[in-house]
């Protein structure tokens, strides 16, 4: 299985991506978790990002680009990967289209996950962080609010300034912004698909490996 996830904040690709790996045992690479594996090892790639990163600036296409591919044509990825936040912009995709060609990857899916902007504003305006831990919870789902102990380690439970409600609206402006360009690269491809990202966790993972079995099949 090759996969690019797509979906803004809040649709569950962090819980669809975990569901898939541990399922067919690929590997879920992030674009967070490139870059700090990239850093980490201290590739060349690597400490150029550190350098951009330690300034407070974006990592430029170039350096992305590079630490995907090398990434992709590492041993981890031979069996297959989901990718995800990587390509955010339509030179990125090009880009990653250029890779494909290089590394013989000649078949792979486009999943994009949706959930109205309303319900993704609920959802994540709903979440509270454990300061201690960075454990997650739900103010809705479960007995918390702000300001009170972590169940878990008794830390204090704080909402992140990027989970407020007009914080997440501008998310979701730039995210839409970005990368409907990108779905309709995709789209054109013939690798594009949708699915709803607003049923339960159980009925999002069947979805979307029917989705992934008829592609496969085709």
């Amino acid at each position: 299985m090759r996969l690019l996830l797509f979906g803004p904040p809040g649709v569950g690709k962090g819980t669809q991506a975990k569901l898939l790996a541990n399922e067919f045992q690929i590997p879920h690479v992030s674009t967070g978790d490139l870059l700090r594996a990239a850093v980490a090892e201290g590739t060349d790639l690597g400490r150029k990002a550190k350098v951009i990163m330690d300034a407070g600036k974006l990592v430029p296409d170039d350096v992305m680009i590079g630490i995907v591919r090398d990434v992709l044509n590492s041993p981890k990825a031979k069996k297959g990967f989901i990718l995800d936040g990587f390509p955010r912009t339509l030179n990125q995709a090009r880009a990653l289209t250029q890779i494909f060609g290089e590394l013989g990857i000649r078949t792979y899916q486009v999943l994009n996950i949706e959930v109205d902007n309303e319900e993704i504003i609920q959802r994540l305006s709903s979440r509270l962080m454990c300061r201690n831990d960075g454990k997650i919870y739900n103010t809705e789902t479960e007995n918390v609010v702000a300001g009170s102990p972590c169940p878990d380690c008794g830390g204090v439970l704080y909402q992140r300034d990027d989970d407020k409600p007009e914080t997440v609206r501008r998310r979701l402006e730039v995210y839409h912004t970005l990368t409907s360009p990108v779905l309709k690269y995709y789209e054109d491809l013939g690798v594009e698909h949708t699915v709803n990202g607003m049923d339960s966790v159980e009925d999002v993972n069947l979805n979307i490996k029917r989705i992934l079995q008829s592609a496969e099949a085709q």
